[in-house]
């Protein structure tokens, strides 16, 4: 294989917008088919609600592997960053020193969903973070999802992509559905 198609990236998907999580468990699906193993990290994000990700990722056991540090009282955008507890604080590094030493364990990519809203709101050091970035192997890629990236994230990135809301059902009181939202 070329040397081109050996190097791992780094891709950022951010943005107000829904879909971030959507597409990184898109490129994670696309990245099985073709016979790569892909772990995907969840920052923020509980194992006592059960998504339809979480259910399909199952499925596709152990090519692709998820794995989620928090708890129900920890994700939610509408709370203060001074409320978040020690717990949430605590769980986001955990995730994340998970993911640093699943570095070298023979993922082709590895996703950190959500770790731009973890950093966001002080739950993790951006320098942490990028540290992870810069010990990365070299063939391995990588994908960062959140509703904000640190900008010198997001120029170590290779792609970036953001994701704006336009408009959304939600503002029109259609709540989350089985399925399609989650």
């Amino acid at each position: 294989m070329a040397e081109k198609e050996l190097r791992g990236l780094i891709q950022v998907y951010k943005g107000r917008g829904k879909g971030k999580t959507t597409a990184a468990f898109g490129l994670a699906l696309r990245a099985v088919g073709q016979g790569l193993k892909v772990l995907i990290v969840q920052f923020m994000k509980s194992t006592d609600f059960i998504t339809g990700e979480m259910k399909g990722a199952k499925r596709l056991e152990p090519e692709l592997k998820v794995i989620q540090f928090g708890d129900s009282g920890i994700w939610g955008l509408g709370v203060p960053k001074r409320k978040y507890t020690d717990k949430a604080k605590k769980a986001s590094i955990e995730a994340l020193n998970f993911a640093k030493e699943q570095l070298s364990v023979g993922w082709d990519i590895i996703i950190l969903d959500e770790v731009g809203i973890a950093m966001h709101l002080d739950l993790l050091e951006e320098s942490s973070v990028l540290d992870l970035i810069e010990t990365k192997p070299k063939d391995l890629e990588l994908v960062l999802t959140g509703l904000e990236m640190p900008e010198r994230i997001v120029k170590v990135a290779d792609l970036v992509s953001e994701i704006t809301d336009v408009k959304h059902p939600y503002y029109h009181g259609i709540e989350a559905r089985k399925g399609i939202e989650y």
